[in-house]
């Protein structure tokens, strides 16, 4: 049976939760690999609107949900969420959800951390959420992390703790911040671990029983392409891989296993925080697409950036990513405009670029070529196919397809998980 991965193409915000949520129905298995909480996903279902973070979005369907060691675990964030998802008449149990024994965790000092960097960086500020994402990575690359199956022994807690704190207290007094407070972290982590360690499982184990069950997998990204820690938009990224090659790491398969993978990808481009955005835009189309697209993260509320479709940045991505398909959504942000506009190119002095260069300096310096097409006064809304769209919605389309190399295979034409058109069923592959 064949697997699915689903990725970002741009820098996260296009719309994973809907089309995961939708593919989530033809899966068996569904698997978060990469990231923290500092992911947002929403999912609309039968009215009920469902704010996910750190759990898989399979399981608001029943389905087995797993949490992969590629991910950076805050155990009380994860117990917050699954409390609020509960709330809404969702029971997720330890035969729903499982969590990887070898997942690292996040501790309120990675969160202190972070911020106090973030705040000592003045201008240079990075655009982090603050909540410990890449101290705790950086724990995990440096071999210090307490991770899930770390809960379950009291003594390596207090080894690995201690080794952390040698280290972030010297920088928290170099911040002039508060140092950490190992007995108070020890006492939360004695706390919690009960409430953790029924969802710690061998995954990459569980993982090969489904293969061999011959079970479907979606595999469930976080963020986008261009945040990615080696190929995005550095140091303006994230601290993980977010591309497809991750979904093997990150959950403990072979990379063959990862399937056909589908890129997200909104008809438009935003982005949240600081760092290079060629098309973006500060004039009313701008503020019109934020306005019309309800463009405020999930998890941090913030606005986010708005501009034109960036064919250079997608088309690299596919590349990257080994992306088969897309899926594009809100094309229905778009209708009523009279012109559209979709960068094809970059220009930078006298040199024109076919792809966005690794330079922080160049990234800084570039600017947008663009070429020009008509809008359409239709709605396209809730269209569930293609007759229902207008000519020049699919002329749009077929535009989009020819500038990055890659097909449509899903077209969203609004947040309900209906509105959704079937060009190519990924898991037919």
């Amino acid at each position: 049976m064949a697997n699915v991965a689903v990725v970002g193409s741009q820098w996260g915000d296009e719309g994973k939760g809907k089309v995961v949520d939708w593919l989530s129905e033809r899966a068996d298995v569904v698997v978060r690999f990469q990231g923290g909480h500092n992911a947002g996903h929403t999912l609309v279902i039968n009215g009920v609107t469902y704010k996910l973070s750190l759990l898989p979005s399979g399981v608001v369907r029943g389905k087995l949900s797993i949490i992969g060691n590629g991910v950076v675990i805050d155990p009380w964030a994860l117990l917050k969420e699954i409390e609020s998802i509960r709330e809404k008449g969702v029971d997720i149990t330890p035969e729903t959800l499982k969590i990887a024994e070898n997942a690292a965790l996040i501790l309120p000092l990675h969160g202190h951390l972070d911020r106090a960097r973030e705040e000592a960086s003045g201008a240079g500020k990075i655009g982090t959420t603050g909540r410990g994402i890449g101290p705790a990575y950086e724990d995990k690359v440096g071999r210090r992390a307490i991770r899930i199956c770390d809960l379950a022994d009291e003594g390596v807690m207090e080894m690995k703790l201690e080794r952390m704190l040698a280290h972030h207290n010297a920088l928290l007094r170099g911040l002039g911040a508060p140092e950490a407070d190992g007995e108070e972290i020890m006492r939360s982590l004695k706390e919690i671990a009960p409430k953790i360690l029924p969802f710690a499982d061998v995954v990459w184990k569980r993982l090969e029983e489904v293969r061999r069950d011959n079970k479907r997998i979606l595999f469930e990204g976080a963020q986008g392409a261009m945040l990615d820690v080696d190929h995005g938009t550095y140091p303006f990224v994230t601290s993980s891989n977010t591309v497809s090659g991750a979904a093997a790491s990150g959950s403990g398969v072979g990379p063959g296993q990862v399937g056909y993978v589908l890129g997200i990808t909104k008809a438009y481009t935003t982005r949240v925080g600081s760092g290079p955005f060629p098309t973006e835009l500060h004039d009313e189309v701008g503020r019109g697409l934020g306005e019309r697209g309800h463009e405020f993260g999930t998890v941090t509320g913030r606005a986010r950036r708005c501009g034109w479709f960036d064919a250079v940045l997608v088309r690299q991505t596919v590349k990257v990513g080994g992306i088969q398909g897309i899926a594009l959504t809100k094309l229905d942000v778009l209708d009523g405009m009279d012109e559209l506009k979709i960068c094809t190119g970059y220009r930078c002095g006298d040199k024109v670029y076919d792809h966005l260069p690794a330079s922080m300096a160049a990234q800084a310096a570039i600017e947008p070529i663009y070429e020009s097409m008509e809008g359409w006064k239709e709605s396209t809304r809730g269209a569930r196919s293609w007759v229902d769209l207008p000519a020049t919605a699919i002329k749009y389309i077929r535009r989009v397809e020819e500038l990055i190399e890659a097909p449509v295979a899903l077209l969203s034409t609004s947040p309900e998980r209906e509105d959704t058109i079937l060009v190519h069923d990924p898991f037919a592959n």
